[in-house]
């Protein structure tokens, strides 16, 4: 490994360890429940490329935890989106952790058609050209997530 991938590396598992301490301190904060388990699938989420799936993410847990099974998962994915801990990506059908869940946004992705990778934007430009629109329709907008589909530049090379 090169030395600059094995200081991304570390620079990622870092990055993790910091983002689960703070997702531990926000349940804790927020009176919600961030059990073990919850812990080790949103570690697994947080070490996904991109987004991933349910049961992506099952098969993952199998290997650090030989009982798990399908509702384990989703219950812990129901956790994640109702506190803030995570997004769905509805066009494909996967979950991306949110590293932002301490306040509130609206979720922006570009997702990557070819290697499958997502990366969460906030472009209150966006927001605020969707609100006025809804504004003018007299629509209140409860959630909002925008998904862009197209290739990453590590692909279009």
């Amino acid at each position: 490994m090169h030395e600059v991938e094995a200081l991304q590396l570390e620079t990622q598992i870092q990055e993790h360890k910091e983002l689960l301490i703070k997702a531990q301190l926000y349940c804790k904060k927020t009176g919600n429940r961030f059990t073990p388990i919850r812990q080790k699938i949103y570690r697994l989420l947080l070490e996904a490329e991109g987004s991933i799936g349910a049961y992506d993410l099952l098969d993952k847990l199998k290997l650090i935890d030989s009982n798990a099974k399908p509702p384990t998962v989703y219950r812990a994915l129901d956790f994640f989106l109702n506190v803030g801990l995570a997004h769905k990506v509805a066009s494909t059908n996967t979950y991306k952790a949110c590293k932002h869940f301490d306040c509130a946004h609206m979720a922006q992705f570009l997702i990557c058609d070819k290697c499958g990778d997502v990366k969460e934007i906030h472009s209150k430009g966006i927001s605020d050209s969707l609100e006025a629109q809804a504004a003018l329709h007299a629509f209140k907008i409860n959630t909002q997530t925008i998904e862009a589909h197209g290739t990453c530049h590590r692909c279009s090379n």
